[in-house]
Parts: structure tokens; sequence; C-alpha cells
């Protein structure tokens, strides 16, 4: 997801479920829907078209310990999903800036530059590693163009000696 994305995420937006029909949404699976809407922080979804996006089991056992976490230090007050749990207000929904600096610390922590966006190369990359197709990491992407996918993609030297020695060996590339 895009920063501006996941800053405006709502709890409502949180289908964590294995079905979801109950909730009223046909989305099989655990999934978020993103939504490009006014939002107390600023942030704002870059398309004005919805979209869904699946979670991982990793993913819905971070957002359950989050909201256990988030329930001891400010409660349930904001519909938000990304709060303020260590810094003044406390509970109001993190905003860009917010999210700056909590980058810079984890940067200086790490000894190099860190920035929610490097989360976006590195999934649409691992996706195309992994296999998967182009137009379906477009579409998880968000991306209303194929082009501006390709900009996500980073092939390392061993890729290109892997497809080499595969098709040298009358093997299929992956």
């Amino acid at each position: 997801m895009r920063i501006g994305e996941a800053l405006g995420l709502r709890r409502e937006d949180m289908h964590m479920l294995p079905d979801s029909r109950s909730l009223g949404c046909t989305v099989v699976g655990p999934h978020l829907h993103v939504r490009h809407r006014a939002n107390p922080n600023g942030a704002l979804a870059k398309s004005r078209w919805p979209r869904t996006v699946p979670a991982s089991d990793a993913v819905v056992d971070a957002y359950a310990n989050y909201q256990v976490e988030r329930a001891e230090i400010v409660g349930d007050d904001s519909d938000m999903v990304l709060v303020n749990l260590y810094h003044e207000p406390f509970g109001a929904a993190m905003t860009y800036r917010s999210t700056k600096g909590f980058f810079e610390r984890l940067a200086r922590g790490c000894g190099f530059a860190v920035r929610p966006h490097m989360f976006r190369h590195t999934a649409a990359t691992n996706w195309v590693r992994a296999g998967v197709d182009l137009d379906v990491v477009q579409k998880l992407l968000g991306h209303a163009s194929l082009a501006s996918t390709t900009v996500y993609l980073h092939a390392r030297d061993e890729d290109g000696r892997r497809a080499v020695e595969a098709v040298a060996a009358g093997e299929r590339w992956r």
C-alpha cells in the first residue's frame, strides 16, 4: 500500500476474517479496503477507485496484536487504524509528519535510509521473483498502467544468471 492509503485506513476497512459475508462483504479471505476519502489526518488514497488488498496470515496476526496493544494504551475511541500510541496526541490518527519521524528514527537505528515506499518496491520485487504475473502485481499495487508497475521491478545479477542458464539448458525460466 501507499503511505496515504495506510494512513487513511479506517477500522471498518479491515476485514481480517476468513469469511466476511457477516459484514456484508463478498470478498473472500482476509483483506482490507482502500478508499479515496477525506480523512482527519489529511491522508489520501492516490486513486479515486476503491480496491481490496488481500491480507496474509502474518498481517492478520500483526493487526490482532496491534489491536490489543492499542486498546491497552488508548482505547477504542478513534475509527482510524493507525493512531499515535507513543507520542502526543495519544489516540489521534497518525499523520504524514509523524510517520516520517518514525521512519527517520528507524533509519538512524539501522544506519541507512528507510522510507515507507521501500516496502512497496520490496513487495513488488518479491512477488515477481515468486512468479506472480505482472498483471496481478499491477492490481495489488493499485496501478492503472502496467508501465507504472515496471518501475518496481529490480533484477539482480543472479536473476540474469539463472535466466541464461535455464534457457541454455532448454528449461523454462522461473
